[in-house]
């Protein structure tokens, strides 16, 4: 095998031992990081991407629009090389931190769009920064109608860890009291703008199936909290942040990891496989390629976290052979790959409104608005079609007049003329688990690392087909309701899995370990010292984003994982 003379070298053994090792730097890695590091545990991060420093490397952070050859569009560089990632939000602005498609290939059995950043602080840097709390409309959905297998925990599990991880993380918003939307600890909202206000009192008024309209809950900071931020509404998120104004693991959780003194972060990490011990039934280390080198090396740690992304931590395990798990670490149950999820979006309706032609608005909200779920969450609101539900998220905004017609003089008045408002909402959907949702190994395909490829498949069903036309039509119901005007539905064919970048199961959370990969404390079945914390361990993917639940699960896996360690039990 790789790395076998690590075992005689006894000198790099040593060096290479810490108490924990965190697979990768993205927001469940950065949080798992913090976590080990701030409780004493001698913690190495392994980062399969480049280094990216706070401040340092964010290049174009505070660059204006016109200092960009292109103007911020993508390219036709970009479409070669990132063909995949320009189908998600990839352009000239922040390329940067979106792979090279051609040097990091799958193979899409069925369309599925990966999106993907691998550097330090992977997604963080560029995620949406929406945080929603699940509730037990959704931990306990599978029980309920029979898809997938019941989730080992409830909201009482996790409530206290949402909290614990909001009050670090600094997340604006407003107290709603919604049961399937959990209030959480905020910061003060960020304000509707006048249509958007107009929408949601129209929404209260002519629906009773209880419906509304709230600001987004959003990692944004609205005031300076935890030595960062304030968000100053510049919308330039994806750039990386010089202020700190949003939650990334580069400008909170790996900063207070490194803090500690007990942090090692090593980037161009390629992780092969997890070291398993078949006498001792647990882990001792993690097996590498160092990108740079292409030297193989091992690492040894009592306790290992999995945080390398759903699929990422997936292909990990699945790569894990040994005597003891042929077909790959966590995968005596037969359900490691299975099970991938993903939001369906790109579908809703949008329109013009004739009012508040003397208001406009000032600065960039990086947010927009939210309308949680309203449907199949009591007899009221239960649907004949389909199962589960959706939420919305859109925005109202006011663009410039559509005449732009002469040159010169003429033409730079108009292009100071205001149009009309206009507002758009569109749905976020829940994806059931499927077992033939999947994602393997590829058996003749290798990388330029020698390891396999990745063969996705993935797709749509049933469910989330009628689930659509539900989407497209209230959204336009809903707008026709407030008085918006030119009313035009969408419903984007090409929307694949994956586009939605809120990847979700591979390695699922349950109650027996026949059919499920992890147990309640994120703990392998097969390994009690390995955690896998990152989307891969969700067992149904609600409707909400995820990112804040990973958060959550992550703590209160680090926090029981140490226990442990300290009572012996790993």
């Amino acid at each position: 095998m790789p790395g076998d003379s690590l075992h005689i070298n006894n000198k790099a053994a040593k060096e290479n031992t810490y108490d924990a090792i965190v697979v990768g730097s993205g927001i469940s890695g950065g949080w798992a990081a913090m976590e080990l590091c701030k409780k004493g545990l001698k913690t190495i991060v392994l980062e399969r991407g480049r280094n990216v420093e706070h401040i340092k490397d964010y290049p174009t952070a505070t660059k204006a629009p016109w200092e960009f050859e292109h103007r911020g569009t993508s390219t036709q560089q970009m479409y070669k090389e990132q063909h995949i990632q320009v189908r998600g939000f990839c352009n000239e602005t922040n390329k940067h931190f979106f792979v090279n498609d051609l040097e990091h290939p799958y193979t899409q059995v069925k369309p599925f769009d990966w999106i993907r950043g691998y550097h330090v602080g992977g997604r963080s840097l560029m995620w949406g920064r929406q945080c929603y709390r699940w509730s037990d409309l959704d931990y306990e959905a599978n029980a309920k109608d029979g898809h997938g297998v019941d989730w080992p925990i409830r909201y009482k599990d996790i409530a206290p860890w949402y909290s614990y991880v909001e009050k670090f993380v600094g997340i604006s918003g407003s107290k709603e009291g919604l049961p399937q939307l959990p209030d959480s600890e905020f910061l003060p909202p960020m304000e509707m703008n006048c249509l958007e206000k107009h929408v949601a009192e129209s929404l209260q008024k002519n629906f009773s199936d209880g419906r509304r309209m709230i600001i987004g809950r959003v990692a944004n900071l609205t005031k300076g909290w935890n030595g960062r931020g304030p968000c100053q509404f510049r919308n330039l998120c994806d750039r990386g942040c010089p202020f700190a104004g949003y939650f990334s693991s580069n400008g909170a959780t790996l900063p207070v990891a490194k803090s500690t003194g007990n942090l090692t972060l090593r980037p161009f990490s390629i992780v092969v496989d997890v070291i398993y011990d078949k006498d001792s039934k647990k882990a001792k280390g993690i097996r590498i390629i160092d990108a740079e080198t292409m030297k193989t090396e091992e690492f040894y740690a009592k306790i290992i976290f999995l945080n390398a992304s759903t699929i990422g931590s997936t292909s990990i395990l699945l790569n894990s052979v040994s005597d003891a798990h042929p077909t790959g670490l966590g995968n005596s149950s037969d359900q490691l790959g299975r099970n991938l999820m993903d939001h369906h979006y790109h579908v809703g309706a949008t329109g013009n409104y004739d009012g508040f032609q003397d208001s406009y608005t000032y600065g960039r909200r990086a947010n927009g608005i939210y309308i949680p779920r309203f449907r199949n969450i009591n007899e009221q609101t239960k649907q004949k079609e389909y199962v589960r539900g959706f939420g919305y998220q859109g925005g109202g905004y006011r663009g410039r007049v559509s005449d732009l017609e002469g040159i010169g003089e003429s033409l730079k008045a108009k292009l100071t003329e205001t149009g009309d408002w206009n507002m758009w909402i569109g749905g976020w959907a829940e994806h059931l688990p499927h077992p033939d949702n999947k994602v393997t190994l590829s058996k003749d395909k290798k990388d330029k690392w020698g390891l396999p490829l990745l063969d996705i498949d993935c797709k749509w069903r049933e469910n989330e087909l009628a689930m659509r036309k539900d989407i497209m039509n209230s959204a336009a119901e809903m707008l026709e309701k407030s008085g918006i005007k030119d009313i035009k539905t969408f419903d984007d064919p090409q929307a694949n899995p994956g586009l939605c970048i809120h990847e979700m199961g591979t390695a699922r959370m349950g109650k027996d370990p026949k059919t499920s990969v992890l147990n309640a404390h994120n703990q392998v079945w097969d390994a009690k010292n390995v955690f896998v914390t990152d989307g891969a361990c969700m067992t149904s993917s609600a409707c909400q984003n995820p990112s804040l639940t990973y958060m959550a699960i992550t703590a209160r896996a680090t926090d029981f994982a140490v226990n442990e360690l300290k009572k012996g039990n790993i």
